[in-house]
């Protein structure tokens, strides 16, 4: 579920130097047969993870896990924060990597680009990500490459904070207030709620009027 009024993101960031990663390296098709939209964690990163073949059902403490891999490494196995590079989730528009992220903890995804898709999954299941240019991200990387450390991101300043460096990003304001009040899209409609109802009743309305003037020119016709 996600945190209502999350005004703050403060975590750990893990680093992975990669363009392109896409939804199959993010969470491998074998798992997208579960119809939950819960339980994904142990499959984030499957691939590169583990040494051995994973199925859905067995835990992330069942497999043989890759040490040499980043999130398998304390303190990153604690990470909230992602930190990557360019295009980051393209490939299908599965929404399950986006699941696996959150489930494993992931509340933020820093990028110099996304796949359009994913970046819209995102919004909808509780997972920030921020749109960097590729300098920033280039220092970022300088940063945390080698020493892990804590990032603050503020949302509703749209501003991140790392000791005494400030980066500030864009993102629409509809969609940040998804992952600040935990909003899917059951509840973007419901917000609406009196609009659609007030819609609703002028139509019944204009209906109600439509079939009183065919009555009235054509009082032998059985209307309903």
């Amino acid at each position: 579920m996600n945190q209502k009024n999350l005004k703050l993101i403060d975590g750990i960031v893990v680093t992975i130097d990669r363009d392109n990663i896409d939804t199959d390296q993010i969470i491998p098709t074998e798992y997208l047969k579960s119809i939950k939209k819960f339980g994904y964690e142990d499959y984030l990163f499957d691939g590169w993870r583990y040494l051995d073949k994973g199925k859905l059902g067995i835990t992330s403490n069942e497999r043989q896990k890759n040490e040499e891999f980043i999130l398998n490494r304390s303190p990153y196995d604690n990470s909230s924060v992602l930190l990557t590079r360019d295009n980051f989730g393209c490939g299908s528009s599965r929404e399950h990597a986006v699941w696996a992220l959150r489930d494993f903890g992931i509340r933020a995804v820093i990028a110099s680009s996304f796949g359009d898709i994913f970046y819209n999954n995102c919004f909808k299941n509780g997972v920030l990500p921020i749109v960097l240019s590729k300098d920033n991200i280039e220092d970022l990387f300088q940063i945390f490459e080698n020493t892990s450390s804590n990032i603050k991101i503020l949302l509703d300043e749209k501003l991140i904070k790392l000791n005494d460096k400030e980066i500030s990003f864009k993102v629409d304001n509809n969609l940040l207030e998804r992952i600040i009040f935990g909003l899917d899209d059951v509840d973007i409609t419901l917000k609406n709620k009196e609009a659609i109802k007030i819609f609703e009743n002028k139509r019944a309305q204009r209906a109600k009027r439509e079939r009183r003037a065919r009555r009235a020119e054509h009082p032998d016709w059985r209307l309903g």
